[in-house]
């Protein structure tokens, strides 16, 4: 063996642990960016599945056997089913102050002329009681045909100030009401809760919608229906029993309620229940499981271990294409 080959060997040798430490040190880096990439491959696709499940929200009314707002109540007292399936519940807030979009429909028509000074007198002071900072309301008066009177507006001066311009008028299109209050909703942002207040004496006469489209609207714009109906007569022979059964209906699907005052004199009372309810509604979100297809109406069901009354939409729409 020469001297330069001896020489050679050792620097080798000498040079080897070196190597051997850079192929460890090569080998663990790979490793952990090929776990962390995958880590990461999972955390997106965890999240692309999450993402592609939209969460369902549902405003729930609990009242006790007198008819108040049940305060207090825990998560596990609720149960939510999605076609008859139980559901986990993600969100839970009670006393929700998620904000408001409110439209508020008043019925015009010649029937209700007699009583109407009143009614918009106790709607300005609903107005000036349920607008907060951050709530929305959207004025419209309805005969023959629906007519917006101030957009949506923070703005109680303004909106108090819309209603003297409701101008009484012939027919009544109360499905049309419904279908274009909810429609309003609907092209506002989401995150907000979704409310329709509606005064009326019942009468259907002028609607190009009907029932059933006055009813999807509302579900597909996940918006609560309170309807104040002032009869103008108390016997039922003069009555419009179909309307307030038709109203009745729509209320209960979506989770609001109908009000029968005695006299015109309880309008406010009926205001005030409204206002009261919306600020003690328990707020409930799930991601729906098994996953629903698109473009279809599911039965939904809140249950509450109480003794209690509870209101909530009987069913939500999916998105997509509406077959």
């Amino acid at each position: 063996m020469s001297v330069l080959e001896g020489r050679s060997r050792k620097a080798l040798r000498a040079a080897l642990p070196c190597v051997l430490a850079s192929v460890l040190l090569l080998i663990a880096a790979t490793t952990k960016v090929g776990v962390e990439a995958r880590q990461h491959a999972e955390q997106d696709q965890r999240g692309r599945i999450r993402s592609e499940v939209n969460l369902v929200g549902t405003l729930t009314s609990v009242l006790d056997k007198d008819g108040r707002p049940a305060l207090d109540l825990a998560q596990d007292q609720f149960e939510v089913y999605e076609e008859g399936v139980k559901q986990k519940i993600e969100i839970f807030e009670p006393e929700t102050q998620q904000p408001l979009d409110l439209t508020l429909m008043i019925d015009s028509s010649l029937s209700e002329i007699k009583d109407l000074e009143f009614e918009t007198e106790a709607a300005s002071r609903f107005i000036q009681k349920l607008v907060r900072p951050g709530d929305r309301l959207a004025l419209y008066e309805f005969a023959d045909a629906v007519t917006q009177l101030a957009p949506f507006s923070s703005s109680v001066p303004t909106l108090q100030a819309a209603l003297k311009h409701i101008v009484p008028g012939d027919g009544t299109a109360l499905y049309d009401a419904v279908y274009l209050g909810s429609e309003a909703l609907a092209r506002n942002p989401s995150g907000r809760r979704r409310v329709i207040v509606l005064v009326t004496d019942a009468g259907e006469t002028t609607s190009r919608a009907d029932f059933e489209t006055a009813r999807r609207a509302a579900l597909r714009a996940d918006a609560l229906l309170y309807t104040i109906v002032v009869r103008v007569v108390q016997n039922e022979g003069g009555r419009n029993t179909a309307g307030e059964h038709a109203l009745e209906t729509i209320s209960d699907s979506t989770g609001g309620a109908t009000y029968f005052p005695n006299t015109i004199g309880e309008l406010g009372e009926m205001f005030d229940r409204i206002d009261r309810e919306l600020r003690t509604q328990y707020r409930l979100g799930y991601y729906p499981n098994p996953r629903p297809p698109d473009g279809a109406y599911r039965a939904l069901e809140v249950r509450v271990h109480c003794e209690c009354r509870v209101r909530s939409r009987k069913a939500y729409y999916t998105g997509g294409h509406l077959d």
